[in-house]
């Protein structure tokens, strides 16, 4: 995989100078042909996920029918884990767990997370870089690196079916080019024959919908001084942890593409500066004036250390 990672990085290098603005528009047209792609098509798709954690192997069908998603994802080893869509509700079957709904535009995991992105937003503060051509699962793919301009966040390597322009690989990488994540499809079918199995969800019993109640509407005098090009603020929480007896006061951002929450809660004896990492989550952890700094999210460390570094404390609630 590093041999990989090499191999692509000398190719980008050496494009990467003298690429045109219409090659690199042309590499987000593509990723929005993807996007497209994805949410429109009925297919069938046999893939792995390969994280630090382990290997998953999964199934994921999605149909269009009557111009509402049907989709399901399938654990494919071990217990029986199962997620269905219909319309906008999103039903979970784990075992051991009753069975429940929540409402949603797509299952969460089913697909990377790239597939989902606004690109026509990332423009300002990513480089769509052409890499060329290659084969994944016997099909012709479509090669594309997404690249932060300012350097402070992960990157990915997209493969895509140059026929249907579904995502057939997708690497996530961190700045020293080492795989974090990968997605790899193994085999896949875009016919009608999977619309015509998943119309049978149409009449099945699902659980119903948990209500979500509404947040409380809140604004906090604290903020950080220093954000990631691009990244904008998309909700302010406070609510209480049981477990910890103390208020905890968040704001959550994203760039359209990667997300991270500062949370921010009275200090206590247990409250400690750290650092964890998993795969692409980032927890840095620090305390300043009696307060605990938490900065969780999709961030390489030294990114969330910024941030938690530049918070403004202002006067906590």
């Amino acid at each position: 995989m590093k041999q990989l990672w090499y191999a692509v990085s000398l190719v980008g290098s050496l494009l990467y100078p003298s690429i045109a603005p219409a090659q690199e528009s042309a590499s987000g047209a593509l990723l929005q042909q993807m996007e497209q792609a994805s949410q429109s098509l009925n297919y069938e798709l046999a893939y792995i996920n390969v994280s630090r954690l382990g290997i998953e192997s999964l199934r994921y069908r999605h149909a269009v029918v009557d111009d509402k998603v049907y989709a399901q994802l399938l654990q494919m080893d071990g217990p029986r884990r199962e997620v269905i869509q219909r319309g906008g509700d999103i039903s979970y079957f784990e075992p051991g767990l009753e069975p429940f709904s929540l409402p949603g535009n797509h299952i969460v995991d089913a697909l990377p997370s790239v597939v989902y992105a606004d690109f026509k937003r990332l423009t300002d503060s990513y480089d769509f870089v052409p890499v060329g051509r290659t084969r994944i699962a016997d099909q012709l793919c479509d090669v594309v690196r997404i690249v932060a301009r300012d350097g402070t966040r992960y990157s990915y390597i997209v493969w895509l079916d140059s026929e249907t322009k579904l995502p057939l690989r997708v690497d996530l990488l961190d700045g020293d080019g080492e795989t974090l994540e990968q997605y790899r499809v193994v085999s896949f079918a875009v016919d009608d024959g999977v619309r015509n199995l998943m119309q049978g969800l149409e009449k099945a019993n699902l659980p119903p919908t948990l209500s979500v109640p509404p947040g409380e509407k809140v604004s906090f005098s604290w903020k950080p001084g220093w954000l990631p090009v691009g990244m904008q603020e998309v909700s302010q929480s406070r609510r209480s942890i049981p477990s910890l007896n103390r208020p905890v006061e968040s704001r959550l951002y994203s760039d359209g593409l990667f997300s991270f929450s500062i949370n921010l809660s009275p200090a206590d004896k247990s409250s400690t500066t750290q650092l964890l990492r998993t795969g692409r989550r980032t927890v840095q952890t620090e305390t300043r004036n009696n307060v605990e700094i938490m900065v969780v999210g999709e961030l390489p460390p030294s990114t969330a250390k910024r941030i938690a570094d530049s918070i403004d404390l202002g006067t906590l609630r």
